[in-house]
């Protein structure tokens, strides 16, 4: 089986979707969405158009083919020095990939670059095209689909793919509404499993209750909400004596406000290093709650991480949240936009010792159930293998 990956080769959700697959004899490629590293967690993997930064770090079962970064510096020499539209090189250098390795499979992750992309390949190739599957990741449709610069392209994507994958049920059906008549995949993370095991190793014996660390998500931009988090926190910082806040993913804005926090409020905080996502799993280890808040997303990987970590999760309800903990009881649900109700949430969880201890054991149980590897990894390799089959059976 010959399978075309079209995503962001620095992602760490594309390295480990891959993952789930890469010891499967498959034949497995990776055409870049964009200019970009390739992750150094990407296996058994022929890479096309990625940055020539050597191998260092890199897995040695990753082969590249360098000359298809050429396209992408014609792209950029034309977009961004000479300031003209959007070049086909790109898209040119896709349709000579899929006629030169002819790919059973096409799998595009992602909509915004990866879905346009594939797209604009395909209208341009005659003939039959390979199976297309498309997965939506976090906000491309929720958000992306109420804007009218994105809504009928995304429209076009999902008339002309075979196959749709997400990992909310509430995607499902706006991936309908906009038009998808094809075949449903099963609603599973964008990232795949978790090696619970290891996660599991990083916690202390302490009771969740016990930790004295909140940890925010600091994402603020077009979706993210961080600053509405920071002010949540101090609205209730007369609570926090003796806590530390955490802060992965901080934008400069952020950092700005949390130095400022800091100084107002005397409550220390800890800007993680962008580079450690270890770091970041360390700190879970040791955080009684974890506050995410964004405008759009799907399921929150740092959501699903702190489940896996006994931390209690205050989500916004944008993020699909609701399909994963029940609010109040394992965690809270908060609009991403008012620092009042989530300074309430933060409220609870400090007081209420028995209601984090309980909502670790619950989302432990949760996550042993639905997001183990040894349960999802041979779901996505029925995935393909069924597709495959159905080629087959076609021909």
């Amino acid at each position: 089986m010959r399978i075309l990956f079209i995503a962001m080769p620095d992602s760490l959700h594309t390295a480990r979707w891959i993952a789930q697959i890469a010891e499967q004899g498959w034949d497995i490629y990776l055409f870049p969405a964009y200019i970009g590293a390739t992750h150094p967690k990407i296996m058994n993997t022929t890479v096309f158009g990625s940055l020539p930064r050597g191998r260092s770090g890199l897995d040695r079962t990753i082969k590249f083919a360098w000359w298809t970064i050429l396209p992408f510096w014609l792209d950029y020499l034309v977009t961004k020095v000479m300031r003209v539209p959007f070049s086909a090189c790109a898209r040119k250098a896709l349709e000579i990939i899929i006629r030169w390795i002819r790919p059973d499979i096409i799998h595009s992750l992602e909509i915004q670059h990866a879905g346009y992309l594939t797209l604009s390949a395909k209208e341009k190739l005659p003939g039959k095209f390979p199976a297309w599957i498309v997965t939506n990741w976090g906000s491309d449709i929720y958000l992306f689909g109420r804007l009218t610069e994105h809504k009928a392209k995304i429209q076009a994507v999902l008339a002309s793919c075979d196959y749709y994958s997400c990992e909310c049920q509430r995607d499902i059906e706006l991936a309908q509404q906009l038009g998808f008549k094809g075949e449903i995949l099963p609603v599973l993370p964008n990232t795949g499993g978790f090696y619970l095991h290891e996660l599991i190793s990083l916690r202390n014996d302490d009771t969740p209750s016990s930790r004295r660390t909140i940890l925010l998500k600091g994402y603020q931009n077009f979706a993210g909400r961080a600053l509405v988090g920071l002010q949540a926190l101090r609205i209730c910082a007369d609570i926090l004596d003796g806590y530390c806040i955490a802060i992965f993913s901080a934008s400069d804005d952020v950092r700005i406000a949390a130095e400022l926090f800091q100084q107002d409020t005397k409550i220390p905080v800890e800007i993680i290093p962008a580079v450690s996502h270890d770091a970041v799993l360390g700190t879970h280890a040791k955080s009684r709650i974890y506050i995410g808040l964004s405008i759009s997303d799907a399921i929150s990987t740092s959501l699903l991480e702190a489940m896996v970590m006994g931390v209690f999760p205050i989500q916004s309800c944008t993020a699909c949240a609701d399909e994963w903990i029940e609010d109040g009881v394992s965690g809270f649900i908060v609009p991403p936009e008012d620092p009042h109700v989530i300074a309430q949430a933060i409220r609870r969880a400090i007081e209420d010792d028995d209601m984090v201890n309980r909502a670790a054991e619950i989302n432990a149980q949760t996550a042993a159930e639905r997001l183990d590897c040894a349960i999802i990894q041979p779901q996505v390799v029925d995935i393909y293998q069924k597709i495959y089959e159905t080629l087959r059976d076609s021909k």
